[in-house]
Order: structure tokens, then C-alpha cells, then sequence
């Protein structure tokens, strides 16, 4: 039995999530004896390269139906690959679609499942993984004891590692059933890396005072190479595009490193950055619960602190 990965192109190509999930299970392969067998849905146009990252054998699979997801036609699809391939582990990312599938692709090959993990499985006595829960404030272990197994990884919870070459993708001949979904519109954000996948995100919040002072932030992101994020107030005012909001019942992230400005820091916006692994916070409010959860603050007026910081990163990038 092998692994098996499902891979979904972004405009064409893959990013960086789909050698996240390519990594993570050469690691799995590496325990287990096993082969990575990756499955690209729909056309791209650097699919060999993920056998740089670990994948043994590369499948396509282009068809009109797989245009729109649907997650009935993508789960089918994924599971009948698993059957035909013989893979008995079905790994997807944690984002939107993986999380509408993982179910799906349980049921469909009677496997245990676990969403969102973030840690290699430990297969000395059987199949755990864990995983955060309680809005990352505890880890939970579960024990997968089907033969099939069913996980979404978490974003950056592996960095990609090139392990191989390039492996030429071979068809896969499998039928792919219409979509029950019809596609009416898509508007696509672009310019930057998506926060799910960002390593470094500037953040802020009310303390801004109204969209026309944002420009700092975008200077700061943009003189880090960050991925811009907002709170929920912001968003919900319209200061910020909804797409931008990071928290409970935003985006959950996991960036290297999360600079939030002019946010107090409520449990909501915890919830969904608290697993980044370096927290930054510029506030004026020695208050701001946000400080406790820091692992650096910053007191003071964010105007003068956030120029300031941009500047010494811009001189500092000009000496290295």
C-alpha cells in the first residue's frame, strides 16, 4: 500500500502548500516503507517539480468537470485514484475545499480521519497524530485504527524540503462525473501569497483609525515581503476586504512571524493567530491582552513606531 496525495493547481500552478503536503508525506513514506503518489487536479504547469519534494509517481488528471469544485466529484475522484494506486493513507490540505472533502473521502473508503494536523504520524505502535484544539490552547492525540486514513495538513506546519528530482506525470485514467455545482462568477485575489500560506503577516486593527492611514502597513509588509491581514472590526467596517480577516471566524493562520498593530488582542483574533510562531505586537494600551500572548510588544503610538520599524528594515536589507 502507498500514500496518496491530492494536489489542486492555483491559477496553473502549484505553491507552496501543495510541496508543504508533498514534504509531509515523504516524511509519512519515510516511517512507513511506502511510496508518495501525488494527484494533480487539473493542469499546471510545474506539476513534475513535485518530485523534488518527495513524490516517487505524479498523476494528472485535466478534465472540464474538475474546473469547478465540487466537493462529491472530487471526492469520487480522489478515492477511486486510491483504490486504482493502491493507497491505503489519503493526504489533502487543511484550506476550504480540504476541509469539504475530508469527510467525504472517509465515508467513501470507511477510514478514520482526522482534520487540520500538524505533526508527522507516530507509527511505532499503531497511527497517531496530533493536533491543536481548544483554538490552540491544548493538543489533542488521536489513534487512527482502520486500514485506510483519511488527514488534512495545517498550513506551515512543514516547510517543503527538495529531496529528488523532477518525475515526468503520467495520465490517469479515470472518469470524472459532471458537477453538480454551476459556476457563475469568480473573482480571484492575486498579487501576493494567500495568509494561509504566508510566513510573515502584518496585521492591524481599530487602532489604524480609518483605511486612509493603511499605507503604513502595506510599507511595513511590503519592505518584510508580509502578507497583509486585518481584524474583524476592520473588515466588517469595510476599512479591509473580508478576505484579509484573520481569527476565529476569519482565517486562521500560522505564520514565522505576526506583527499585529493597533489590535487589542481579543480571545476571537487569538483563537486564529496564536499558533504563529513569533508574535509582534505594536499597541499604545499597556492593557492590550494581546501583550501577554506576545512574544515581543512594543508600547507606543503605532504612527511613530511602524514608520520607524519600516525605515530600520529598509536600511538594514540595504547593509546585508
Amino acid at each position: 500500500m502507498s500514500i496518496l496525495i491530492a494536489i489542486e493547481p492555483v491559477n496553473g500552478t502549484l505553491n507552496k502548500g501543495s510541496f508543504e503536503l508533498t514534504s509531509y508525506a515523504k516524511m509519512l513514506a519515510t516511517k512507513t516503507g511506502q511510496e508518495v503518489n501525488a494527484l494533480v487536479l487539473g493542469s499546471s504547469n510545474n506539476t513534475s517539480q513535485l518530485g523534488k519534494y518527495g513524490a516517487d509517481k505524479v498523476y494528472t488528471i485535466e478534465n472540464a468537470n474538475l474546473d469547478v469544485f465540487d466537493s462529491q466529484v472530487y471526492a469520487t475522484v480522489i478515492a477511486e485514484a486510491a483504490g486504482k494506486l493502491g493507497c491505503s493513507t489519503v493526504l489533502v490540505r487543511h484550506t476550504a475545499n480540504g476541509k469539504a472533502i475530508l469527510g467525504r473521502l472517509a465515508v467513501k473508503l470507511k477510514a478514520d480521519s482526522v482534520s487540520g494536523v500538524n505533526s508527522v504520524p507516530d507509527t511505532q505502535a499503531g497511527f497517531t497524530v496530533t493536533k491543536s484544539v481548544y483554538s490552540g490552547k491544548a493538543i489533542a492525540t488521536f489513534a487512527l485504527s482502520t486500514e485506510n486514513k483519511v488527514l488534512s495538513l495545517m498550513g506551515n506546519a512543514v516547510q517543503p524540503q527538495e529531496l529528488g528530482t523532477d518525475v515526468t506525470p503520467q495520465v490517469l485514467d479515470i472518469t470524472v462525473p459532471s458537477p453538480r455545482l454551476t459556476l457563475v462568477n469568480r473573482q480571484t485575489d492575486t498579487g501576493h501569497v494567500p495568509l494561509p500560506e504566508a510566513e510573515k503577516v502584518v496585521s492591524a486593527g481599530r487602532g489604524m483609525k480609518g483605511p486612509e492611514n493603511w499605507g503604513i502597513v502595506e510599507d511595513l509588509a511590503t519592505a518584510l515581503g508580509a502578507t497583509t491581514a486585518c481584524s474583524r472590526p476592520v473588515a466588517d467596517t469595510g476599512w479591509r476586504p473580508h478576505h484579509e480577516h484573520v481569527g476565529q471566524t476569519g482565517v486562521a493562520i500560522r505564520p514565522n512571524l505576526y506583527i499585529a498593530i493597533g489590535i487589542s488582542g481579543a480571545i476571537q483574533h487569538l483563537a486564529g493567530v496564536n499558533n504563529s510562531k513569533t508574535i509582534v505586537v505594536i499597541n499604545k494600551d499597556p492593557e492590550a491582552p494581546f501583550f501577554k500572548a506576545a512574544d515581543y510588544g512594543v508600547l507606543g503610538d503605532l504612527f511613530e513606531v511602524v514608520p520607524k520599524l519600516t525605515e530600520a528594515i529598509k536600511r538594514f536589507k540595504e547593509k546585508a
